[in-house]
């Protein structure tokens, strides 16, 4: 049993604040809900026509649920008060906390609190669609249901505007965070998925406050068999100061966090229609469904401009096999083409056994089927003529058990009731075809690995940079190959040293984190006799140039504030930055989840044999990448590890450049 679930499903409900009870009141009145609320003022009889109490003492007994519409100094004696009383929980609705200066404010909340938990403060409220319990002060979109989805936002606005949908999702719970002072998102989220007419959840979050504990939360989910979307806002600000490296430029931004949650097998969205009819999927589907899709319409233009629409999302359409070709021609003749996208003209339209027999075929071979389908406005015609083919869509997917999306391509085009005749009937259809894909898409998220965390974060530190020389002999303490190398505090000195070198030689300006800007890299060089100094440079540097490398990549390791540490793998050298072709993953990771986010990059096949080339040994920097995390987490003063590049041979890889950070 959550701490949650008295403030989540009430038995009764208390309101504080004249103006905003009165709305709670209405709203509970409104929805059916069967308990008593309870108005508490200490000067009005009534409210809402309710019976008023002249204080929480002198209330029946500990109200489940309090919604605090006083201020925010009011609301510090109400929640002590109601804490003492052992209430359920409560909505702390006022603003002008931490956010508005008030420093110490929202601990002294906090503190008040004990353990009862508080959502907020500045925290709109949570409805309960399926008990009709609103704690809430406005007007809200949604409807009785039985069983449905939960919307979790730290945003309450753009909750309410998700709230009131028209695309048929069933919506269980609304509830908001506000500044989760008492209450994070992993418990709320958690407690709501814990009742088991809960079918999926979905998510804006603008900030994680508890990677390992979501991470937990998702993995749970999973086992449940209910689908986790989210919203996460805020991927064009890096979550802290970027340091002078190309990782902290290529893998700023949402890169962390969007690894987060591929990695967990949590879905992520742009939009909140994208994430409305994901939840859908998931409502209807569960969580996961499969990546061999086809579609289906009665025009070439749709089905041109699904297979185009479809192509950024990464989604294709496989081949029709034979014995599918066979089956559908024997009904539609030589005229149309058998293909996927399938355009399956109309000369079946309106012959119910005929479009059922070409619907079910095609399905049968696929995970799931796009029915491209945009039904006539009834208040100006008859879309009579369309049933045969919607009932065609419900008997193929009764008949095969694969999965059938009704798509419209303007989503306006097929009226909220008969998304819910359709869903009634199992089907789960699919309003506007790029949301649509979309959706399709983030329903393919697979599952994270089980029982995977990341490490714990540290607070942001700013470090001192460690010279080359001495980030690569950290690094060769990791089995990282590096070149043979010596320094010197001049060119002389170092020269001097290099009598065991062979050239070509690398010359080096040390002091720089960005020597080639610099001009302080001076490379094939058959002597090292009369080189000018460099302006500048704490010392030098001279190795072995590396030959025989067949691609330059780039590795980066980075801490991370939220998500304890970031790997970042891509294509390396100056251009880095200029291709800014790179993936991120959160560490710990092993060498095959390395080479499969590798595999991701669009440059890939340069490094995999394109044409002939050379495959570079991405195996050799998978194992690198492992070898330095592993020494990234064992030293808790490692802040920042850059390779740029990593100089790869057909076998083996060598780390020419180095940047370290470390406190």
């Amino acid at each position: 049993m959550s701490r949650l679930d008295r403030l989540l499903r009430p038995r009764h409900i208390a309101v504080l604040g004249a103006g905003w009870a009165l709305n709670v009141i209405e709203q509970c009145r409104k929805m059916g809900f069967q308990g008593p609320v309870w108005p508490v003022h200490p000067t009005k009889d009534q409210i809402g026509g309710l019976k008023a109490y002249a204080s929480l003492a002198d209330l029946p007994e500990p109200p489940d649920a309090t919604f605090i519409g006083v201020n925010r100094f009011a609301t510090l004696d109400v929640v002590a008060e109601l804490a003492a009383m052992g209430a359920g929980g409560a909505i702390s609705f006022a603003s002008g906390w931490e956010e508005a200066g008030e420093a110490g404010l929202q601990d002294r909340l906090v503190a008040a609190a004990g353990e009862m938990p508080i959502l907020g403060p500045n925290c709109y409220g949570v409805i309960n669609y399926l008990d009709g319990a609103l704690l809430w002060p406005d007007q809200h979109g949604g409807v009785r249901v039985d069983r449905g989805v939960a919307l979790v936002s730290q945003s309450s606005n753009i909750v309410i505007n998700m709230g009131m949908q028209a695309r048929g999702l069933p919506i269980a719970y609304v509830a908001c965070l506000g500044n989760a002072a008492v209450v994070g998102l992993a418990e709320l989220t958690g407690a709501l998925l814990d009742d088991p007419r809960v079918t999926a959840v979905g998510l804006y979050i603008e900030g994680i406050d508890d990677a390992p504990a979501f991470a937990a939360l998702a993995e749970k989910a999973r086992a449940m068999g209910k689908g986790v979307v989210v919203i996460k806002s805020g991927k064009t600000e890096s979550s802290r100061t970027a340091a002078a490296s190309h990782t902290a430029s290529l893998a700023g931004g949402g890169a962390a966090s969007s690894a987060f949650l591929r990695q967990i097998g949590v879905a992520e969205v742009n939009t909140p229609s994208e994430l409305i009819e994901t939840l859908k999927i998931f409502h209807v589907h569960g969580p996961q469904i499969g990546t061999r899709i086809c579609s289906l319409s009665c025009s070439g233009g749709e089905a041109g401009l699904v297979a185009d629409l479809a192509a950024p999302f990464g989604i294709d359409f496989p081949p029709v096999p034979q014995a599918t070709h066979d089956r559908l021609f024997a009904v539609l003749g030589e005229i149309p083409t058998i293909s996927n996208p399938l355009d399956y003209h109309t000369f079946i339209w309106g012959d119910g056994p005929k479009t059922t027999e070409v619907f079910s075929a095609m399905l049968e071979a696929y995970d799931a089927g796009l029915y491209i389908i945009d039904t006539p406005r009834a208040d100006r015609c008859d879309p009579s003529s369309y049933q045969p083919a919607l009932d065609a869509i419900v008997a193929a997917q009764q008949a095969t058990g694969k999965i059938a999306f009704p798509v419209a391509l303007i989503a306006e085009n097929f009226g909220e009731a008969r998304v819910q005749g359709m869903m009634d009937q199992g089907i789960c259809t699919l309003l506007g075809l790029e949301t649509a894909l979309a959706a399709i898409k983030a329903a393919q998220t697979l599952p994270g690995v089980a029982g995977w965390r990341p490490v714990a974060a540290l607070p942001p530190r700013e470090g001192q940079m460690l010279t080359e020389a001495e980030g690569k002999a950290l690094l060769a303490t990791a089995g990282v190959a590096v070149p043979k190398s010596v320094t010197g505090a001049t060119i002389a000195d170092a020269a001097a040293g290099a009598v065991g070198l062979r050239p070509p030689y690398a010359l080096k300006g040390l002091g720089f984190a960005h020597k080639t800007e610099a001009g302080a890299v001076r490379l094939g060089l058959t002597s090292l006799d009369g080189q000018a100094a460099m302006p500048g440079a704490t010392g030098y540097l001279v190795e072995e140039m590396v030959t025989g490398a067949v691609a330059e990549v780039l590795l980066g390791l980075r801490r991370d504030p939220v998500y304890g540490a970031t790997l970042t793998l891509g294509i390396g050298g100056v251009t880095a930055e200029v291709l800014a072709d790179t993936v991120t993953l959160v560490l710990p990771v092993t060498e095959a989840e390395v080479l499969a986010a590798a595999r991701g990059l669009r440059l890939w096949p340069l490094l995999d044999g394109y044409r002939g080339r050379p495959k570079a040994d991405m195996a050799a920097v998978a194992d690198i990448a492992v070898r330095l995390g592993a020494l990234m987490l064992a030293d808790e003063s490692l802040e920042e590890i850059e390779i740029n590049p990593i100089m790869v041979r057909e076998t083996g890889a060598v780390a020419v450049d180095a940047l370290v950070r470390r406190v």
